[in-house]
């Protein structure tokens, strides 16, 4: 699970100052203002670790099919008008084996890739292990409070981004399976991000399903429909009850009764939408039940202790399916231990959570609120703080509107009219 992150001259962040996650986070904010780079930053991470090029600082993306982002180029990353020109990520884990530190600072060699300048680790936030890297693409490697090394190599640059290259571990001596184990952790974590994007694949009338479960459901949900087949032809204690799940929270959101399966053959199959006694293929419906599939089925697909990034789950929903993914968020979180980091513009689900605090259905420090705005081109972060009855101390202005403003001149212009109405008579 993802403690903390830190971004500077990331993007829009020339200092994004110390970004506290909980088991739900949500960022709100205007449009570009700097929500999605947030995000980004993890997204970067992931693809960089999980890459097959062992030897990459930084993966800024390209390869449609196996990157979850685009960076384009150092410059593109880079923040405007930068007091120096290196970009800088922290990130605190707290994995399987403790917690885990890392600290690096990017910057651009005589090629213009990016390239790592810093890399540090450490398993308490104090004591740190540095890859520094000096004259032509040698690394040093210092050992918590060394200011002066032996061990110099151009075999000892980084690997992934978060690793210690096997030389350089190796070399390190006794705490080498300090620095491996965590950097492994951090690794493990980034692993086990699952990402859905804001934009969705269009459902289909047939699916034809080559009867594999899919490792991931995608970045467009598009595979979350077969997670739903594989899921429903497996019977008896292997079942993982996907179906049952995804079927009991679009009932929640009144959304249909159930969802069903049918295998109509040839490995051809239909999605059907039960609701009132009607009973329809998925495509024919409202555009709101294949946009919220797959944030139903990625909750319940994700493994446990993974890391679930979520951009816009509430778009084509009514509010009160809006306002219940907090609860479906919540629950999901404790019943699977999955965090969750949503980017989102609904009023409706976020005030759901602060009445979930109110009713003691949920406790503040089982949710962080921030708000993202602007200042000139930099993006600034501010906590909502919510104590527990659900208040927070400080609203963001202008970004709601006003309710019950609304209802009172609402009612004012009705008095006026009426008023006005009768004179004239």
């Amino acid at each position: 699970m993802f403690k903390r992150i830190k971004l500077e001259n990331f993007k829009a962040w020339r200092n994004s100052g110390d970004v506290h996650f909980s088991p739900v986070t949500l960022l709100l904010g205007e449009n570009s203002t700097g929500k999605s780079s947030l995000l980004q930053s993890l997204l970067l991470m992931k693809q960089t670790a999980t890459s097959p090029d062992r030897t990459i600082h930084l993966n800024l993306g390209g390869d449609e099919a196996n990157d979850y982002v685009d960076m384009g180029s150092f410059e593109d990353l880079l923040t405007k008008d930068p007091e120096n020109r290196k970009i800088s990520i922290e990130m605190d884990v707290d994995g399987r084996q403790g917690s885990s530190f890392l600290k690096i600072d990017y910057a651009q060699d005589s090629k213009k890739s990016p390239v790592i300048d810093q890399l540090q680790l450490s398993k308490d936030g104090e004591n740190w292990f540095r890859a520094q890297r000096s004259d032509k693409g040698a690394f040093n490697i210092y050992l918590p409070n060394e200011t002066r090394t032996s061990l110099k190599s151009r075999e000892y640059s980084p690997e992934r981004g978060v690793s210690f290259s096997k030389e350089a571990i190796y070399n390190i001596g006794p705490s080498g399976s300090d620095v491996e184990d965590i950097s492994l952790s951090i690794l493990r974590d980034l692993e086990a991000i699952s990402y859905l994007g804001p934009l969705r694949s269009k459902p289909r009338r047939t699916y034809i399903w080559n009867k594999t479960r899919p490792g991931i459901i995608g970045v467009d949900g598009g595979e979350a429909v077969f997670a739903l087949l594989a899921s429903s032809n497996t019977s008896g204690k292997k079942s993982d009850g996907l179906v049952e799940a995804v079927s009991k929270w679009l009932q929640k959101m009144c959304i249909a009764d159930k969802l069903e399966v049918k295998h109509i053959g040839a490995g051809n199959y239909n999605i059907l939408v039960h609701r009132d006694g009607v009973v329809a293929n998925l495509i024919d419906v409202g555009t709101g039940v294949s946009q919220v599939l797959p944030v139903l089925v990625l909750a319940y697909f994700a493994p446990e202790k993974s890391t679930i990034i979520l951009e816009e789950p509430e778009i084509h929903l009514h509010p009160l399916a809006q306002s219940l993914l907090a609860e479906l968020f919540l629950e999901v979180s404790l019943e699977r231990d999955v965090q969750f980091i949503v980017e989102t513009h609904s009023e409706h689900l976020f005030r759901r959570m602060q009445t979930l605090v109110a009713t003691k259905k949920a406790k503040p420090d089982q949710c962080a609120l921030y708000f993202v705005e602007r200042e000139k081109s930099d993006a600034v972060l501010k906590t909502l703080k919510m104590d527990k009855y659900g208040r927070i101390d400080e609203w963001p202005k202008n970004f709601f509107g006003d309710a019950t403003g609304e209802v009172r001149k609402q009612a004012q212009e009705t008095m006026q009219r009426m008023k006005a109405e009768r004179a004239s008579q």
